[in-house]
């Protein structure tokens, strides 16, 4: 193996007096930027135990979790452990009306029992080497890195990252495991307690954790499913610590967040405020209806459980953003930022003519491309939603690229059908239609004339083969020709080509905008350059850290810094879907029977906590550890009053929301029965 060698990004990136709460910090920089500040702050590891490409060390037991989410290995037999909501999707996958593992909850009694999860994977970290030099001066040379990081580790998967609007740019290294079987989770009332109503709010009492194993071939390496696979042995696995948190204690997260966007401009902001406007109002009337079939039918609820949670949360985000920025002035301290960025600009001649121009015309962009880009959102938030037309749209292009390769029609149908046929597992046909009337009606009524469509609802649901699986298998059966002119498929055809006619125009300016979104970026880290800087997120393993923190919402109010198991009691409503406590936490709360989960100082249970840490969407399911790396708990959530903070951060007020690993526990132990898997465990004390 290769001794990866860090120096341009270091050079460029290197920052003193890093702030403990802000900032989602790159692993192979601790040792240059952080680790001094962390250990003042309390940690007591050195940056080599955190990361290291040449021994184990923390970042070894974190993985990727499903390419959205992050989860740690808490075993020395690959066992998993991860938000319920990362798990959400393969749980109600697995789930029938019959054994309803998402409503019901569900533990594995031993390896047997555990249950394979197709399409699931999860990615290790293996390296990350800094490739800057090289790809800016010869961007061609990207699949040549590529092809020798994986020969150099067999096996594995490698790509190019930019960083900094590709100012900086690594090689990454995964292992991906593609056999990963479902262990255990609460029931949904437990795992998802509070809903949507609790969802980004504080006090919170969410117990929302689910737990997986990692299974590899014999030789421990990743392997296609096989019940010859066995339990992976990982490099690393988290301890787990029992000892609790007090205000102030030392606090670091290690995880694979999503996307922020505080490297945008303030006309950047605005054009994505205005489409988020478009979503919200969209989600809103989607929501709505599906919220209506889900109550009145429980086999609808588990059909649905999964769309309905992807779509509410990005759309709750999403207002109490607009709500942040606007009562904390985002923009406008974006555009005051701009201006004095662009008055040191103008104070040098060379740094007028390398960045002068830049924020002119990203603004000049960004106003061309924005109806275009709000056009493309309402598209894909209405229309673009009606699951008929993505059945019709899946099926055709699969078909397609089946006879492109030289398949027979009867070959390519088969191999369309067989990836459709699945989608109606979860699928209600009465939904849909309702759906389609209403969001059909509302793109035609706020798009530009020459982007409408009319659909006649009921012909095309009336008439229409893709309303359920055997009317598609009877058409598939006499042939292409009739499916090529079902009305799903001509009106989704006729959709995606408005769509494609607004993103050749979108385009052409978003390419634009990105060239000198790098050159903006390139000033500001000349501009900053000794403050503390870090890139946005994008999917790649970051550390941040500070510590375990009250705070103050508004004037005369303060949030302590953790709840307890008495507080699920007090919200308990049964009537309420959302505030459901199974019967077993009750007998368990009412009886105290709590062993070592309860806090020494009360013999309350802890249920979730509070700390400073940077955090965003893809940290869920993050292992929140401790100053010896132990893990405390689970990162699952932000707070309301700092919703604009994928724009900027707002250190009195934003808040990562964590599950204390106690309650995890008791969960695990006391309710589910499943107390065995606490002896894979290793539980300090």
């Amino acid at each position: 193996m290769k001794k990866l060698i860090l120096s341009a990004a270091a050079a460029l990136l290197l920052a003193f007096g890093a702030r403990a709460d802000e900032g989602m910090w790159l692993l192979p920089l601790l040792q240059k930027m952080n680790i001094n500040a962390m250990n003042e702050l309390g940690c007591k590891l050195s940056a080599e135990d955190i990361y290291s490409i040449n021994n184990t060390s923390l970042k070894d037991a974190i993985v990727q979790f499903g390419g959205g989410c992050t989860g740690e290995i808490i075993s020395d037999k690959g066992l998993l452990v991860t938000n319920h909501h990362c798990g959400y999707g393969s749980i109600q996958s697995l789930s029938t009306p019959e054994h309803n593992y998402l409503e019901d909850g569900y533990w594995a009694m031993n390896n047997a029992q555990e249950l394979p999860v197709p399409g699931l994977s999860v990615k290790f970290l293996k390296a990350m080497k800094d490739v800057t030099k090289i790809v800016q001066k010869h961007p061609e040379k990207k699949q040549e890195l590529v092809k020798e990081a994986e020969q150099d580790y067999p096996g594995c998967e490698a790509s190019v990252v930019s960083f900094y609007n590709d100012n900086v740019n690594y090689l990454i290294v995964y292992a991906v495991y593609k056999d990963i079987r479902f262990v255990g989770a609460p029931p949904a009332c437990s795992g998802k307690f509070g809903g949507e109503t609790d969802n980004w709010m504080w006090p919170r009492h969410t117990c929302d954790f689910s737990m997986f194993r990692v299974y590899a071939g014999k030789d421990n390496q990743p392997a296609e499913y096989s019940e010859d696979n066995v339990p992976y042995t990982p490099a690393r696995s988290l301890k787990i610590s029992l000892k609790g948190i007090q205000d102030g204690d030392y606090a670091m997260i290690m995880g694979y967040p999503g996307r922020t966007s505080r490297f945008k401009t303030a006309s950047q902001l605005k054009a994505n405020l205005a489409t988020n406007d478009i979503s919200i109002e969209a989600r809103t009337l989607r929501q709505k209806l599906m919220w209506e079939a889900m109550e009145a039918d429980p086999t609808v609820r588990l059909q649905y459980a999964s769309k309905y949670a992807g779509s509410s949360n990005g759309w709750k985000k999403w207002i109490g953003m607009k709500k942040a920025v606007a009562k904390l002035k985002i923009v406008e301290r974006e555009a005051e930022k701009e201006a004095e960025f662009m008055k040191w600009v103008g104070k040098n001649k060379k740094r007028t003519e390398k960045y002068g121009y830049a924020l002119d015309s990203i603004d000049f962009y960004v106003n061309a491309m924005l109806p275009s880009m709000t056009a493309i959102t309402r598209y894909f938030e209405t229309v673009g939603r009606i699951e008929l037309f993505d059945f019709a749209d899946t099926f055709e292009s699969i078909y397609k690229k089946e006879v492109k390769n030289g398949s027979s029609e009867a070959d390519a149908l088969k191999a369309a059908f067989d990836k459709v046929a699945p989608l109606y597992k979860d699928y209600y046909e009465p939904l849909d239609r309702l759906e389609a009337a209403s969001l059909s009606e509302l793109y035609n009524n706020n798009s530009a004339e020459e982007n409408r469509g009319e659909i006649n609802v009921g012909y095309l649901f009336d008439n229409s083969v893709f309303t359920n699986v055997k009317k598609l298998e009877e058409a598939v059966a006499k042939g292409h020709e009739a499916i090529a002119a079902d009305p799903a498929v001509t009106l989704s055809e006729k959709g995606l080509e408005i769509y494609r006619r607004l993103y050749k125009d979108y385009g052409k300016y978003a390419k634009r905008v990105s060239a000198l979104s790098k050159v903006y970026t390139a000033g500001m880290l000349e501009w900053q350059k000794d403050q503390p800087s870090y890139p946005d997120a994008n999917f790649t393993m970051r550390l941040t850290y500070g510590t375990v923190k009250s705070y103050e919402p508004k004037d005369g109010v303060l949030y302590k810094h953790y709840t307890t198991l008495d507080g699920v009691m007090e919200k308990k409503d049964n009537s309420n879907y959302e505030f459901r406590v199974p019967a077993k936490l009750e007998e368990v709360w009412k009886a105290k029977d709590f062993g070592d989960y309860a806090m020494p100082e009360n013999g309350k249970v802890p249920a979730c906590f509070l700390i400073n840490c940077d955090i965003t969407g893809g940290n869920s399911g993050s292992p929140v550890m401790d100053a010896e790396g132990n893990l405390i708990g689970l990162a699952f959530d932000g707070n309301w009053e700092s919703m604009s903070s994928d724009i900027m951060f707002e250190p009195d007020l934003q808040r990562c929301i964590c599950v204390d690993i106690r309650y995890v526990l008791l969960l695990m132990d006391k309710v589910g029965g499943a107390g065995y898997l606490r002896d894979e465990m290793n539980i300090v004390k």
